[in-house]
């Protein structure tokens, strides 16, 4: 299983090299090697139906975009990931490596971290920068239409327990760090890949053979595909 993990690792990143090169050529008309952050927007809202002569025209002349209140947000959210990924010194434009950064911040250490001050961000309800279980399985506000039904599935708190009791919470002190979060984020964490095959492997081999059936992989096919960090971490792909 850790090998699976590794080796699914490195065909992600593959796969995020191929994809970023392809995006970064299509939002880089004058081909100069650097994308700045309106050329990008000019596509990213072409995508979404916008006329691009409209859109280059009126963000040249500084003038008002309308747009919907949800892509509104997701701008916002863009150009944050957008400064994120600007290496120093700033300038607001991405060279191809920055660009990567910015489709793929889980293969980016300062994205990485500030993924990972998102996430402690919406879940962080006493403001001390760190995650408490209770906290932990608690989704943020909005994030499902029934907060109550969410609450009483019984399951998923169960499942969100042991990633945070036996996965994420390093030094078992009942508090989960920026830091313990970010190591367990990260992708490219070899020692990360055979932990938690490991600890999968403990959570759901129910009869203690060290092995997975295919009926207990089925059974607790929840847990391996609906932690709430990989949806975060999907979260963070906008698509093109």
């Amino acid at each position: 299983m850790q090998r699976w993990i590794v080796e699914k690792t490195a065909e992600h990143f593959q796969e995020a090299v191929e994809e970023s090169r392809a995006h970064f050529h299509a939002v880089d008309p004058d081909g100069d090697g650097r994308v700045s952050w309106d050329e990008y927007k000019v596509k990213f809202l072409v995508s979404k139906g916008h006329d691009e002569r409209e859109v280059a025209e009126k963000i040249k002349s500084h003038q008002e975009l309308k747009v919907d209140e949800e892509t509104q947000e997701v701008l916002e959210n863009l150009k944050d990931r957008w400064y994120q990924a600007d290496n120093p010194p700033p300038d607001l434009l991405l060279g191809e490596e920055e660009f990567l950064s910015f489709l793929h911040p889980e293969h980016s250490r300062g994205m990485l971290r500030f993924m990972v001050k998102e996430i402690v961000r919406d879940l962080d309800q006493d403001g001390d920068k760190q995650l408490s279980l209770s906290e932990f399985i608690s989704l943020p506000v909005g994030t499902v239409e029934n907060q109550r039904g969410q609450d009483m599935d019984d399951s998923w708190v169960r499942d969100r327990r042991k990633e945070f009791e036996e996965l994420i919470d390093a030094n078992h002190d009942g508090i989960v760090t920026m830091a313990e979060l970010e190591e367990y984020m990260d992708p490219m964490n070899e020692y990360n890949a055979l932990n938690e095959a490991k600890q999968m492997i403990a959570i759901a081999d129910e009869n203690q053979n060290q092995h997975l059936e295919p009926e207990e992989v089925l059974k607790y096919s929840e847990f391996f595909t609906g932690s709430k960090l990989v949806d975060y971490a999907r979260s963070v792909h906008e698509e093109f």
